[in-house]
């Protein structure tokens, strides 16, 4: 496992993947790893039959989502990977020779990091804050559940001005839509009716928010930001940058179905397309992208 930049081609390495608790190595007669066993396993018991996969398929069925901070304390960076089976967490240091697994906690969608604590949210709403510059790495509960079943996909972000965001995006709809260039029946998209809510620790409870202001928000199969529109002047303030990240899009791929990929305007709720037509699902195994950390400044905060 390596972290890659895109531009120049530098990768830096990471622990391998076989040092996480549900990855165990297979080697063939000569001694070569040919194979992953996947076994699918949580603290809590066995959740499905192991998998014999080749090299470069477990990402498929193992990678959920992948998050790169930057710990000052430490001047180094952390990486964090939400996996399956049941969306569980795991962490390494750049340097260590193994990930750290950090359950028993499940479902896990969105992480962020400040100031040595890594805050993970659940699809139910729950809030977790791991201390990671412990020997034991215990977890807090900041947030309880805040509704009982899973529906929207849940976002988490810290705001460059201090709050901690919580966003609810709801599922796409049943099909009812239409496409123009297939003429069949397509997914309706409801991000436009995604809601944005502040995080207050101490009540432990969720105040909405109508609008970022000056700010601008990134989120879908990848690290969600919230930025000041100020520094990026190509940027559209009081706007949600989304990707497409459900978690049936394989499925989705064999009904014809397109990427629900857009630009979300906080004030009116309209949705423009960043490509049109919008573009085609894919199977493909999580690519995430993130802009260098200690590079990200605050300029407009200060």
């Amino acid at each position: 496992m390596h972290i890659l930049n895109p531009i120049t081609g530098e990768q830096i390495a990471l622990p391998s993947v076989i040092t996480i608790n549900q990855v165990t190595p297979i080697f063939n007669h000569k001694g070569v790893l040919c194979k992953y066993r996947y076994s699918r396993h949580t603290a809590e018991g066995v959740t499905d039959s192991p998998m014999t996969l080749p090299l470069d398929k477990l990402r498929y069925f193992f990678h959920c989502k992948a998050f790169v901070f930057y710990d000052k304390s430490v001047k180094s960076y952390i990486v964090v990977l939400i996996h399956n089976p049941c969306e569980q967490l795991s962490f390494a240091r750049l340097g260590y020779d193994k990930w750290t697994w950090l359950p028993p906690h499940l479902r896990f969608q969105d992480c962020t990091y400040k100031d040595g604590l890594l805050y993970a949210v659940t699809s139910l709403g729950e809030i977790f804050a791991f201390d990671l510059n412990t020997t034991v790495i215990t977890a807090k509960i900041i947030m309880d559940r805040t509704k009982e079943y899973s529906r929207e996909r849940i976002y988490i972000v810290q705001a460059p001005w201090g709050d901690l965001l919580q966003v609810w995006r709801p599922p796409q709809g049943d099909g009812r839509g239409y496409d123009e260039i297939t003429g069949r029946s397509a997914l309706v998209s409801n991000t436009g009716r995604t809601k944005l809510y502040r995080v207050d620790t101490l009540a432990k409870e969720l105040v909405e928010i109508s609008d970022l202001g000056d700010h601008v928000l990134f989120m879908g199969n990848n690290q969600t930001y919230c930025l000041c529109a100020k520094e990026y002047p190509l940027l559209k303030a009081n706007h949600i940058y989304f990707t497409d990240d459900s978690e049936c899009l394989a499925l989705r791929t064999l009904w014809g179905f397109r990427l629900d990929i857009g630009l979300l305007n906080l004030r009116d709720k309209s949705v423009e397309e960043i490509v049109s037509p919008r573009l085609w699902l894919k199977c493909r195994a999580p690519v995430l992208l993130v802009p260098n950390p200690r590079k990200m400044n605050s300029t407009c905060h200060n």
